[in-house]
C-alpha cells in the first residue's frame, strides 16, 4: 500500500497523509475530503499534472487544485511584502462548520475597506485562527455567509429559498459589506406585503363577534370600518375609541354602553339604534342621521356626548333625558320632538338648530349658543334661567 501527503495548491502546511488505492477519482474524492475542498487535479512537487495513479510513488508529496494553475509553494511563501496585494492563492474557510474555499482577492478586491478584506489582505495580519484541515475559522451563519460570498464573487445578489433576508443583512453589516446593505434593505422592502388599508366589511366583522366570549371586551381601536352594514347587530360594550364609522350603516344596533369616544361617524345612519348609556366624547358625526333613536337608560346611565361633532345631525324624535351634550356642536341639527329632559346643553352651540315640540324641562342651557335656534311648539315652558348665567 502506498501512502502520500497531501497538500492545498501553494501551501507547505496542515499536509494530510492518506492511502493510494483504486483510481485517481478515488484519490481525488479522498483529498475533497481531507482538506474541504472540490478536488479536480493533483500536481507533484515540480508542477507536473498527474492524470494516471500508476504515477505516483510512496511518500509523494502531493499538491490539490479546483482547477486553478499551479503554485509552487516554495515561491509563494517567499513572495515579497509588497506582493501580497495581489492574492491569487486559494483559501478555505470554515463558516460555523461548514467549508467554503474561494480566493483571496475575491475576498478583498470588491469591498477593500470590509471586514473580510482586513482579515485577508495581508498574511497572519490578524492571526485568523484555523483548524485542524487549515480552514480558517469564522463563528457566523454559514447560510448568511453564502450569499455574502457569491456577492463578493460575481457582484450580484442572490438568496437562496428559505433564507431570511434579515439575516443576510445582519451578516453584511457584521462583515461591513456596504453596497450589498444597500441592495438587501430594498429587496425587504419589497418582500413586505403591502399594508391593507381596506374597511372591514360586515361579514368579517360578524365571524370577529361569534369568535369572541360574550364576557370578554370587543376592542376595535381604530379599525377602519367605513361604509360597512353594521345594521341590527349587537355591539354592546365594544371600544369603537377612535375608529373610522364614517359611512356606516348603524341602524337599529345595539350600541349600549359601546365606547365612541374620538370615533368618526361622519354621514353614518344609525336610525332607531340603542344608544343607552353610550360614550361619545369628542367624536365626529356630523351629518349623520340619528333618528328615533333611544339615549335613556331606566338605571339612570346617562349618554355622554360631550363636546362632540353633531353639525347638521338628524336626531328628530330621539329619547335623550338626562343626555349630556356639553360644549357639543348642533348648529343647524334638527332636533324635533326630542326628549330632551334634565339635559345638560351648557355651552352648546344650537346656531340655527330646529328644536321645535321638544320637551326641554330641566334642562341646562346656560352659555349656549342659541342664535336662530326655533323653539316653537315646546311641550314646557323655557325659563330664563335654564339659559342665562
Amino acid at each position: 500500500m502506498r501512502r502520500v501527503t497531501l497538500f492545498l495548491n501553494g501551501s507547505p502546511k496542515n499536509g494530510k497523509v492518506v492511502a493510494v488505492y483504486g483510481t485517481l477519482s478515488d484519490l481525488l474524492s479522498v483529498a475533497s475530503n481531507k482538506l474541504g475542498i472540490k478536488a479536480t487535479s493533483v500536481y507533484n512537487g515540480k508542477g507536473g499534472l498527474i492524470d494516471d495513479i500508476a504515477l505516483i510513488r510512496d511518500d509523494d508529496v502531493l499538491f490539490v487544485c479546483e482547477g486553478e494553475p499551479f503554485i509552487d509553494p516554495q515561491t509563494d511563501s517567499k513572495l515579497p511584502e509588497g506582493l501580497s496585494g495581489s492574492h491569487t492563492d486559494w483559501l478555505t474557510l470554515n463558516v460555523g462548520g461548514r467549508y467554503f474555499t474561494t480566493t483571496r482577492s475575491t475576498l478583498v478586491n470588491k469591498e477593500p475597506d470590509s471586514m473580510l478584506a482586513h482579515m485577508f489582505k495581508d498574511k497572519g495580519a490578524w492571526g485568523n485562527k484555523q483548524d485542524h484541515r487549515g480552514a480558517f475559522l469564522i463563528d457566523r451563519s454559514p447560510e448568511y455567509f453564502e450569499p455574502i460570498l457569491n456577492y463578493l464573487r460575481h457582484g450580484q445578489l442572490i438568496v437562496n429559498d428559505g433564507i431570511n433576508l434579515l439575516g443576510v443583512l445582519e451578516e453584511a453589516r457584521f462583515f461591513g459589506i456596504d453596497s450589498l446593505i444597500e441592495h438587501l434593505e430594498v429587496a425587504i422592502k419589497n418582500s413586505q406585503p403591502p399594508e391593507d388599508h381596506s374597511p372591514i366589511s360586515r361579514k368579517e366583522f360578524v365571524r370577529f363577534l361569534l369568535a369572541t366570549p360574550t364576557k370578554s371586551e370587543l376592542r376595535c381601536q381604530g379599525l377602519n370600518f367605513s361604509g360597512a352594514d353594521l345594521s341590527r347587530l349587537d355591539l354592546r360594550y365594544i371600544n369603537f375609541k377612535m375608529a373610522n364609522l364614517s359611512r356606516c350603516n348603524l341602524a337599529h344596533a345595539n350600541l349600549c354602553c359601546a365606547n365612541l369616544e374620538r370615533a368618526d361617524l361622519s354621514g353614518s345612519v344609525l336610525d332607531c339604534a340603542n344608544l343607552q348609556g353610550v360614550k361619545m366624547l369628542c367624536s365626529n358625526a356630523e351629518g349623520a342621521s340619528l333618528k328615533l333613536c333611544n339615549f335613556e337608560d331606566p338605571s339612570g346611565l346617562k349618554a355622554n356626548l360631550e363636546g362632540a361633532n353633531l353639525k347638521g345631525v338628524d336626531m328628530e324624535g330621539s329619547q335623550m333625558t338626562g343626555i349630556n351634550l356639553r360644549v357639543a356642536t348642533l348648529k343647524n341639527a334638527k332636533l324635533k320632538n326630542c326628549n330632551l329632559r334634565g339635559a345638560t346643553l351648557a355651552g352648546t352651540d344650537l346656531e340655527n338648530c330646529d328644536l321645535s315640540g321638544c320637551d326641554l324641562q330641566e334642562a341646562n342651557l346656560r352659555g349656549s349658543n342659541v342664535k336662530g335656534a326655533i323653539f316653537e311648539e315646546m311641550l314646557t315652558p323655557l325659563h330664563m334661567s335654564q339659559s342665562v348665567r
